[in-house]
């Protein structure tokens, strides 16, 4: 067999075990060995004597990646990144993120649903994961919608449909990994999931209020606030601006000359400033215990995720599915955007059997040069013959829509992390309930997308500002 035979042979195996039910990390990791050990054999011609030599090398292949690529200085980035999330929590800092979203914002029709949108994305912008999220404010944010008299599937929805914005919001754990996988600047591609994420933020407040204004007590809106009590709640959330303000000086300085350091450094210092204002609350040892421990659960998970994908990643070079993908798609007379489309539409199908970071590190070794040898094999993609622009901005747009996809994979079934995560939290709720729940959101999730491909200067013009 040709190695490029070989090459979709073994990818094959590896959807079939992932729709099985086998994790990710290791059915990538187990069909990359084989798939090495296959293709040193084959140019052995399968000598029976040859096996060994094949398995030596495949292993030595293999076992060259874990260190050689997670000891990269970018992927320090995710570690200090999660740990402000968990220490935010624990300082109490999102808490007071929603008591003063609450204040501030619930009035409006669906105000505590549309309060509780704003201070996830709030809140994501001290934490670089989802999960994480959805599960602070499953505890926060849903016993409250219910005591205002919204229906739980619904408040469960809300929740997991906010935890998706930490995806493009910096700091984004899965930004971070998109930017190492294509060699991009990581900096500029934080900065462009901004505008993104809070622009989806906006989108999901606007569909609960047109929501909350068509269907009768779908959702009641909470008053009573004064303007004392709405300012009074400001200084307990202002530590997380400040946590913002110094991750963003660390990525890019809105005061005009260079950045005060590396991304990796903004978050490291940004996660030692929640640290002090942590101990300022009185966080105590066992809750900084949980939140180390849980930091290291979520990186080992996401490290591991990383470990095994790029074994097959390493495979697929040697197969060279990359070039032939990229070459089926130069064959195609469909114009490039609607060649980009029906990739994101790929994306969404297979969102439903993998979770997000594993669908990107699957998919992008082999779309992504695809998508960027559009028109003629330059370093353009789909979108320089519609809108002009350059190459690697072309990369970064490209970037945000597909981490908008995989934001869009945590909340569908069957697979959606974000439903369960949910659903695990809250006794009273089922998966199936959070499920029906977030459904509205597809559709804003699909206006979302929409608007970005037809307008990409929402996602490149902070980067283009750096």
């Amino acid at each position: 067999m040709e190695p490029i035979e070989i090459g979709i042979v073994v990818s094959l195996g590896l959807l079939v075990l992932v729709i099985m039910g086998m994790r990710v990390a290791f059915a990538a990791g187990t069909v990359g060995l084989v798939g090495l050990i296959w293709i040193f054999w084959a140019k052995k011609g399968f000598d029976p004597n040859d096996f060994g030599w094949a398995l030596t090398v495949a292993a030595k292949t293999a076992g060259q990646v874990p260190h050689s690529k997670v000891s990269s200085q970018a992927l320090s980035l995710i570690p200090t990144f999660i740990l402000i999330g968990y220490l935010a929590y624990y300082a109490g800092l999102t808490k007071a993120l929603f008591t003063a979203a609450k204040r501030w914002i619930a009035w409006v029709p669906g105000g505590l649903a549309v309060a509780t949108i704003f201070a996830t994305a709030g809140f994501a912008a001290v934490s670089g994961a989802s999960v994480a999220t959805s599960a602070v404010f499953a505890r926060i944010a849903i016993p409250e919608m219910l005591d205002a008299g919204y229906d739980k599937r619904f408040a469960a929805g809300v929740v997991a449909a906010g935890g998706t914005l930490a995806s493009l919001i910096p700091p984004s754990a899965i930004l971070v990994i998109y930017a190492i996988i294509v060699e991009q600047d990581v900096g500029k591609l934080l900065l462009a999931g901004f505008i993104p994420g809070m622009f989806s933020a906006l989108i999901y407040a606007l569909l609960i209020i047109g929501l909350a204004m068509t269907i009768k007590g779908f959702g009641p809106s909470v008053g009573g606030f004064t303007w004392r009590e709405r300012f009074e709640c400001l200084p307990a959330a202002a530590p997380i601006l400040i946590v913002v303000l110094t991750i963003v000086l660390f990525v890019y300085n809105p005061f005009g000359g260079d950045a005060w350091g590396t991304p990796t450094e903004g978050g490291a210092i940004g996660a030692f400033v929640v640290f002090l204002m942590a101990l300022y609350r009185g966080m105590r040892w066992n809750e900084l215990k949980s939140a180390l421990l849980e930091t290291a659960k979520l990186t080992v998970m996401i490290f591991t995720i990383i470990w095994g994908v790029l074994i097959y990643v390493r495979f697929l070079g040697f197969a060279d599915l990359p070039g032939a993908f990229s070459d089926w798609l130069g064959t195609l007379s469909m114009p490039p955007l609607m060649i980009l489309i029906c990739i994101l539409l790929a994306y969404a199908v297979l969102g439903m059997f993998m979770d997000a970071i594993g669908m990107m590190l699957l998919t992008l070794p082999v779309v992504y040069p695809a998508v960027m040898a559009l028109n003629g094999g330059e370093l353009v993609s789909a979108a320089d013959s519609a809108f002009g622009m350059s190459g690697p901005m072309c990369a970064i747009w490209f970037g945000i829509l597909v981490v908008k996809m995989a934001e869009f994979c945590l909340i569908t079934p069957p697979i959606g992390l974000n439903c369960f995560v949910v659903a695990g939290v809250r006794d009273d709720l089922t998966v199936q309930d959070v499920f029906k729940g977030v459904t509205p959101f597809f559709i804003a999730d699909a206006i979302t997308i929409a608007l970005l491909v037809a307008f990409p200067m929402i996602v490149l013009w902070l980067p283009m500002q750096a």
